[in-house]
């Protein structure tokens, strides 16, 4: 059989505009005045910056925006392209569209590194085909993309866990695999705990505050109990999931904090330590994507990188959203017994709906309370994570997720009704302790705010989209109705959300489910109300949260000092520190501030 030879070709575009004019096979018409405001932007001032950030609301095409950017950079650079995905079924719904209606060809990988196809592979390695994977496919100890040359982060405001976790041993009570080393770690930790917390950790939850009790062990106790504990964790670790943490983290010990509750023991930095992970760092540009970058910093915390340039928000889009919501708050008018009948019988209406909700207790009342009352089929996120078709096939289904507000998307008329039960606060021990024993809430606000915007768009992804949400727990309700809050918003969501409370007062059951009914028939009496929240919107502005700018002048400091103490050069951590102390001077940051201060002390002990 004779060679192949072709004749060279130039697939190079002058910009993924251009580009996007070549790819005859798209179904879509072209790009959308925002999206090309970002692309020019990012071509004329972060071409070659290690990592850019942008922002685009939820359902405003940022994937196009990503997928394009990365498309262009391969044909132009012969550059490797990973997409990350937070979760499977993102990574197949974001194939999809590239393949389908963008007119790219891309390759999803899924599973086991061991399974994926070697042609696959070898696109990816030859630069043929973009790799759009999950965030964990990067973040592990060995990961097949050792070293892309380019890294898109979608969904960046949510990687905190997927990143976090490979430097995270988090021992949970419960689990089959780890309760051995719970055990044993809660021996080695008694003598140093007070009798009320090692009650807690073995014996049976008693109290919410039981349940919701997190500390700190002080970094002395822990740093002269690590040869102990490391010998702990050796003889009870097992072939367990905690196996790959293990190994990254083990020699670090110093450089990490212990966090222990009634039913978790968690052991990690306060920063993930992406500054050892060549995968990550050695490639020549991150580019993150977010539908809410925040202003204090939060996505450098989250990624372990310094310096971050963010892209201009295009025009319009600080005050525009995408879709529409009917916010509805029962507990405004009506007793918890009739809020659950309301929620039941809009359930009952719309046939599909989505329940987030922030822990497992919740999702269980949530699960008893639809079978009582009208014995739907209920679904959790492993379930529908690769696949929404069990859910969507039905005609009558919940989806109770929860601890998760992302990564699962409901669009057009899979979904109409949207119950967030709960404030989703913490989802970590850290975050926890934070919170509740530090109370540094400004720090972690800009989480929760965005951990809020994810939640509501959940069945909001495209500008003809709509949904009702229904907000159920009186911390959420208590944080919606607080106007200063509210404030910290898209002007959008806030207008929704004033429409919303206006609307919840002093009403019944029947006149809430004749309210739901008005609006998914979206027929005239609601395009008058349409009208009506536009002209809230007009007038609202989105305020900065108290002492972002102070937490952002930190944020390279808190990485300087991660990144020292991982090294063991505890002087230099101490410096940092002192930095980082020398730039939080806003009077709502005084919880951070101590913990900083604590973190100086612990700094200066380890070097003495």
């Amino acid at each position: 059989m004779p060679f192949k030879i072709s004749k060279p070709t130039s697939l190079a575009s002058e910009s993924p505009e251009t580009l996007l004019r070549d790819l005859r096979s798209r179904k879509i018409q072209g790009l959308l005045s925002h999206q090309a405001d970002i692309l020019r932007d990012y071509i004329n001032t972060a071409i070659d910056k290690p990592d850019v950030a942008f922002q685009l609301p939820t359902g405003s095409g940022k994937t196009l925006v990503g997928l394009l950017l990365g498309e262009w950079r391969r044909r132009n650079f012969k550059e490797r392209i990973v997409y990350l995905c937070p979760t499977n079924q993102l990574v197949h719904q974001v194939s999809e569209q590239a393949n389908t209606s963008y007119g790219m060809r891309v390759i999803p990988f899924t599973g086991r590194k061991a399974d994926y196809e070697g042609s696959a592979k070898n696109d990816y390695l030859n630069s043929d085909a973009i790799a759009i994977t999950s965030y964990s496919a990067l973040f592990n100890v060995r990961p097949f993309f050792e070293n892309p040359n380019i890294i898109i982060l979608d969904d960046a405001h949510a990687a905190e866990s997927y990143i976090s976790s490979q430097w995270s041993l988090r021992i949970e009570r419960f689990n089959d695999q780890h309760r051995n080393l719970f055990i044993a770690l809660t021996g080695l930790l008694r003598p140093v705990i007070s009798h009320t917390d090692y009650q807690r950790m073995t014996g049976e939850d008693s109290s919410l505050w039981d349940i919701t009790w997190v500390d700190k062990l002080p970094t002395p106790l822990f740093f002269n109990l690590i040869p102990e504990i490391t010998g702990a964790i050796e003889a009870h670790i097992g072939d367990s999931n905690l196996v790959y943490p293990w190994k990254l983290i083990k020699d670090h010990l110093h450089a990490c904090h212990i966090y222990i509750s009634s039913r978790e023991i968690l052991i990690r930095p306060l920063i993930p330590a992406t500054s050892t992970h060549t995968p990550f760092t050695g490639a020549k540009q991150r580019v993150y994507m977010s539908a809410t970058l925040g202003e204090g910093g939060d996505l450098e915390r989250i990624s372990g990188r310094k310096d971050i340039y963010r892209l201009r928000v295009p025009q319009g889009w600080d005050k525009q959203g995408i879709g529409r919501r009917l916010f509805i708050l029962p507990e405004r008018s009506l007793s918890e017994e009739a809020q659950d009948e309301l929620t039941v019988t809009m359930m009952s209406r719309t046939g599909r709906s989505l329940v987030l909700c922030p822990d497992d207790r919740s999702a269980s009342n949530i699960r008893e309370l639809i079978s009582q009352k009208i014995d739907f089929p209920t679904f959790e996120a492993s379930e529908i994570e690769l696949s929404k078709e069990p859910f969507i096939s039905r005609d009558q289904a919940v989806a109770v997720i929860a601890g998760r507000y992302d990564g699962i998307d409901f669009p057009n008329d899979e979904c109409r009704l949207l119950i967030v039960h709960g404030l989703p606060r913490a989802t970590n021990l850290q975050e926890r302790f934070i919170i509740s024993r530090m109370g540094a809430v400004a720090l972690l606000s800009d989480r929760i705010l965005t951990r809020i915007v994810q939640a509501f768009g959940r069945c909001t992804r495209a500008a003809t989209d709509f949904a009702a949400v229904v907000i159920r727990g009186e911390e959420l309700n208590t944080f919606i109705m607080t106007r200063e809050r509210r404030s910290f918003l898209h002007p959008e969501l806030q207008a929704e959300l004033e429409f919303g409370i206006e609307q919840s007062r002093n009403k019944t059951v029947a006149e809430f489910t004749e309210n739901l009914d008005l609006f998914l028939r979206q027929g005239k009496e609601w395009a008058e109300a349409d009208e009506y929240l536009i002209s809230l919107r007009k007038d609202l502005v989105q305020k900065q949260l108290p002492g972002s700018d102070n937490l952002r002048a930190a944020v390279s400091h808190e990485i300087d000092y991660q990144t020292a103490l991982w090294q063991g050069d505890y002087v230099l951590a101490l410096e940092a520190t002192r930095k980082v102390l020398t730039e939080l001077k806003a009077p709502d940051l005084i919880g951070y501030r101590a913990l900083w201060s604590y973190l100086a002390g612990s700094a200066a002990w380890l070097a003495t």
